[in-house]
């Protein structure tokens, strides 16, 4: 641990040459030697900014030598089943009536095929759920896919049908 400063050299720092070497000199109490009293008082009045200084040169010099840890990045190939994607676009309550749905069909994160959104107007439980067993039907005859994955609600204004009566509806309001 370095030594404290000398508290004599730290008073000295505030006068000008000529003064700490009449207050410091032979005329005074008698500490001042030219040389090394020149240099103390340049080092305690730039103490601050030179151990800055240092300290900044010795973070960028370990910053140099140590090495960067880099950890090893590979993926693996993984066989994911293919599965359907049921997407219900209808309103935020629970019983909000249905107003289209659509199906995709996903490996991995290739998209195999998509089912047109089809609108549920008019439709019946009923008459939705025997329409999703056809799909699903012709899902697992194509794809091995024996059920949905959990539904994906959606907006009806997100609605994909370009004659969807629910868009001519908005546009109205829009404009």
């Amino acid at each position: 641990m370095p030594l404290p400063p000398n508290p004599i050299c730290l008073q000295c720092i505030d006068y000008s040459r000529r003064e700490a070497k009449r207050v410091h000199g032979p005329q005074g109490d008698g500490c001042w030697t030219d040389n090394r009293c020149d240099r103390k008082r340049h080092h305690y009045r730039h103490r601050k900014e030179s151990n800055a200084k240092r300290r900044g040169e010795y973070a960028n010099q370990k910053a140099i030598t140590t090495p960067a840890k880099t950890t090893e990045t590979f993926s693996i190939p993984v066989q994911a089943p293919p599965v359907a994607l049921l997407y219900l676009y209808k309103e935020k309550p629970k019983d909000a009536h249905l107003h289209a749905l659509a199906v995709s069909v996903w490996q991995g994160s290739e998209k195999l095929a998509e089912i047109e959104t089809v609108h549920c107007m008019g439709m019946t439980n009923t008459q939705v759920n025997r329409y999703l067993k056809e799909v699903l039907q012709v899902l697992r005859e194509r794809y091995g896919i024996t059920e949905f994955e959990p539904p994906i609600r959606m907006e009806p204004s997100e609605c994909e049908i370009s004659d969807c009566p629910l868009k001519d509806k908005l546009h109205v309001q829009t404009a």
